[in-house]
């Protein structure tokens, strides 16, 4: 009777002296204001860094005329933030065990912030590329290291809606990029799409130097710096984003120097993905993708990520170019779907908890490739509220997979092991993005292309439809005053304009309809996924 070994108490101190249950214990007793605080801090320079990406792409034509530029040539204000963007993501992790998360994310707020003010007043082209990639080094750091503090603030019960608020943030940032853009350039100049960053940044260093903290189980210092990982991932993923942003501009693999650096890319990113896995202190922790859960979400978000943002560069254009939008208006196509999103994301976060996420998911990509499907069935009489509805629910099927796919990706992932997972999995998303742009780039041309020749064959004299579609214009342009010698010629130009824009906009509909069926292709990756919603504790910890 006298031999029975006490119980533990679920709060013995051998239990709560470990980092894991520590770290537990002092999330779930952090007042809630703090918590939003922290949400705050964090997100707005998140918001800022995602809509920076999208933010210059209407004024690009300003900036053109301003430096002299040709339209080859300007583009590269967005591949130069986007080449450092996404070469910081990736180093995220190991740049916050070199410096602390903290630091480093107060460093990246403080560049981007000098950058931005710099951009808006760069006199030199070379001068804009540089301030620019400072801003993308900045920037990229800014969005891993955001999603994990936001997992590490909110305890486990409440992780799909820090998700939730993180996917406000990126992904209501692109979509108003455009708009917010348009509207400064109109009204204000190009240099204001960067000067509208600078108060928002410092008040983010404020209360992220006031609110943040680093936690005690975070991995600090290294013994050796990563020199040959280092120059392997800056050469791959640079060839990886100039190849992307000019393969279509150069015909891709009918240009000898496309195919070269495709495949010098190929080499040196598999060369890396090797040395990485091999050496003690990698500057990329491949090794967190051996998580089953982890490397499906990445996959799925990296389809997520192209057909997304190939949307949100799509439409605008479809508008623009065919539609004759001012680049506002045309910006405004896409505001139904963030309408829709911003209230959507915290109905699914506590959907989350009572729901089987891959359902969620599920239902997500049926959405979304119901959307597509209309998209893919568009005339050049569409108006702006025949696309208010489609954008409607594809607001509503964001959110639907972005909100589980990121908790249940990293769910399991260990806390030491956080800032690497999220830095992998936003650069599936970001990678996905700019395959997005050139899909969309490339495809609407091929597409077009393709759609023009079957359209040319009915241009024919033998055919009676368009001899009198001819005769009834030419005599349109006579009546008109025209010269009716040259009233055929004239006819015949405006006839090629016309099979230009139909093509066009059949081209735009076979996109919509292969990003849908891209979506609904990932439905198998699905059973990859878990219900299970919280890392593996130590068995001590679990007995406990």
């Amino acid at each position: 009777m006298n031999s029975r070994s006490p119980r533990r108490s679920p709060a013995a101190p051998s239990t709560l002296g470990r980092p894991e249950a520590r770290a537990r214990a002092t999330i779930e007793s952090e007042p809630p204001a703090k918590k939003w605080l922290v949400t705050v801090a964090v997100m707005s320079g998140t918001f800022l860094a995602v809509m920076d990406v999208s933010v210059v792409n209407v004024s690009l034509p300003h900036m053109m005329g301003n430096f002299g530029q040709s339209q080859s040539s300007i583009t590269w204000v967005a591949t130069s933030y986007g080449i450092a963007e996404i070469l910081s993501i990736t180093m995220a992790s190991w740049w916050s065990a070199v410096l602390g998360r903290k630091r480093l994310y107060l460093l990246a707020l403080a560049l981007f912030t000098l950058s931005s003010m710099l951009a808006g007043t760069a006199q030199t082209f070379p001068q804009m590329l540089f301030y620019r990639t400072l801003q993308g080094l900045a920037g990229g750091i800014l969005t891993p290291l955001s999603q994990a503090i936001l997992r590490e603030t909110f305890p486990p019960r409440q992780q799909a809606m820090a998700m939730s608020i993180f996917g406000m943030g990126v992904v209501f940032a692109p979509a108003i990029g455009p708009i917010l853009g348009g509207w400064l350039t109109d009204n204000y100049g190009w240099p204001w799409i960067f000067y509208i960053n600078i108060p928002v940044s410092m008040v983010a260093i404020f209360m992220v130097s006031t609110f943040v903290g680093d936690p005690p189980y975070l991995r600090r210092g290294i013994a050796r710096v990563d020199w040959v990982g280092i120059a392997l991932l800056t050469a791959g993923l640079t060839g990886m984003q100039i190849i992307l942003e000019r393969g279509n501009e150069h015909n891709w693999f009918a240009s000898r120097a496309i195919l070269a650096g495709t495949v010098l890319t190929i080499v040196t990113l598999m060369s890396l993905i090797v040395w990485e896995l091999r050496v003690r202190e990698p500057i990329v922790n491949i090794r967190v993708l051996r998580n089953t859960a982890l490397s499906a979400g990445a996959g799925v978000g990296f389809l997520f990520g192209i057909a997304f943002f190939g949307t949100t560069f799509s439409l605008p254009q479809l508008t623009q170019h065919l539609l004759h939008y001012p680049a506002y208006q045309a910006g405004l196509v896409l505001m139904p779907r963030m309408i829709t999103l911003f209230f959507v994301m915290p109905i699914i976060g506590w959907l989350f908890n009572y729901v089987d996420p891959r359902l969620l998911i599920g239902i997500g990509i049926a959405i979304t490739y119901w959307a597509f499907q209309q998209l893919a069935h568009l005339s050049l009489n569409v108006g702006f509220w025949n696309l208010v509805p489609i954008m409607l629910v594809m607001g509503v099927a964001v959110p639907c997979m972005f909100v589980p796919l990121s908790t249940v990706s990293l769910s399991t992932i260990r806390r030491e092991d956080m800032t690497a997972a999220t830095s992998l999995y936003t650069l599936a998303r970001r990678v996905g993005g700019n395959i997005g742009y050139a899909l969309v780039a490339t495809l609407v041309d091929r597409f077009s292309a393709t759609h023009r020749g079957h359209l040319i064959e009915h241009i024919s004299p033998l055919n009676p439809a368009y001899l009198s579609y001819h005769s009834h214009l030419t005599d349109r342009l006579v009546q008109g005053g025209g010269d009716p010698v040259a009233a055929p010629q004239k006819v015949l130009a405006l006839v090629n304009s016309e099979v230009n824009r139909q093509a066009a906009i059949l081209a735009y509909n076979d996109l919509a309809w292969t990003f849908g069926t891209m979506f609904l292709a990932t439905l198998p990756l699905l059973f990859l996924l878990s219900r299970r919603r919280t890392a593996p504790s130590s068995p001590q910890v679990a007995k406990s």
